[in-house]
């Protein structure tokens, strides 16, 4: 009988590591994305956005869009690239409900008729780099089916004209349900995420008055135990034109604009929003985080003594030094 050479082991396991990393590839190809992007007169950059999708490595997926009513060419546009893709079904455009970018988010994720592995979030008028769904759905599949798990990073902005610039600031500390009460992580045009996530979405309902669908998510995933990860590559190119509903992270610019915002309480009424939404979906987080929440609502209530007091023992934290030096400002003036 013929005896296994040290050469014919490593052939073996060469053999066996190769079939391995194929497996892994068939099941990444083989899960379906759907796109989740909520559009409105956005004839201007969304033909690049939607190639951007088309040429994107993993090539199981497909674009639903919540159309808030627009009255430019978005419509015609969808309509044209949709007849260019090799199924009739790969693109579904619905009816927005006409309440801001929030809602429209938010109940185009809650909407039951769309079903897939994994869903990203996507703007109208960004561009995303060929490998964007490829990279987040090969962290996706490291987390237990059954855990709520979600994906963003970092973006590189751009002009108009499509000419590269700065990248949003990079975070480092850890991504946690005490940094998403004081803190938006990141965008959601960057966002892919799991079933179970959206699960937690759909439990929590469509119809909450939320700040943002991204901070939504950041909140909701982290307090319910779930998984987060922070890509510091950024994979999204972020438009900054003068139709921007939300500009820029970064920059003294933006750091002044969010300072003035908390001097006039527009820090403190998004708590409000994220604290009577986080009050109503109670029930899915841990019994850890449910103790940080009542920390954090009644630190804003109380004398300056105890705000302060109240808001170390919720352990919140921003992620840089000037964000909670701002945040410590804000308990100050009563501005969170």
């Amino acid at each position: 009988m013929h005896s296994p050479s040290t050469t014919d082991s490593k052939v073996d396991t060469h053999q066996a590591n190769q079939l391995g990393q194929t497996n892994s590839f068939n099941r990444l190809s083989s899960r379906r994305v759907a796109v989740l992007m909520c559009t409105f007169n956005g004839q201007r950059f969304l033909s690049e956005q939607l190639a951007s999708i088309a040429a994107q490595t993993h090539e199981n997926w497909d674009v639903v869009v919540s159309d808030d009513g627009s009255t430019d060419q978005t419509l015609d546009i969808i309509a044209t690239f949709s007849a260019s893709q090799n199924r009739a079904d790969r693109v579904r455009v619905f009816n927005g409900p006409k309440r801001g970018f929030a809602t429209n988010f938010l109940t185009l994720t809650c909407n039951e008729a769309i079903q897939a592995d994994f869903y990203a979030w996507s703007d109208q008028d960004d561009i995303w780099l060929n490998s964007k769904l490829e990279t987040a759905l090969t962290w996706l599949q490291t987390v237990p089916a059954g855990v709520p798990a979600l994906y963003c990073g970092r973006t590189r902005g751009m002009n108009a004209q499509g000419k590269p610039m700065e990248c949003s600031p990079l975070f480092s500390r850890p991504p946690t349900f005490a940094n998403a009460l004081v803190q938006s992580l990141a965008g959601g045009n960057t966002m892919v995420f799991n079933q179970a996530a959206r699960d937690l979405m759909l439990d929590a309902g469509g119809h909450l008055d939320i700040v943002s669908h991204d901070w939504w998510a950041y909140l909701l995933v982290t307090g319910a135990g779930g998984q987060v990860a922070y890509d510091a590559q950024p994979f999204v190119l972020y438009r900054q034109h003068d139709g921007n509903l939300v500009g820029a992270n970064s920059g003294l610019k933006a750091r002044l604009s969010r300072l003035g915002m908390m001097f006039k309480g527009r820090f403190s009424n998004w708590n409000d929003q994220n604290i009577r939404c986080l009050t109503s979906a109670r029930r899915l987080l841990t019994a850890e985080n449910q103790q940080k929440l009542d920390c954090f609502r009644l630190a804003r209530k109380s004398h300056l003594p105890g705000r302060l007091l109240g808001l170390l023992r919720a352990g919140v934290y921003r992620q840089t030094l000037p964000g909670n030096i701002g945040l410590f400002l804000a308990a100050i003036v009563k501005g969170i």
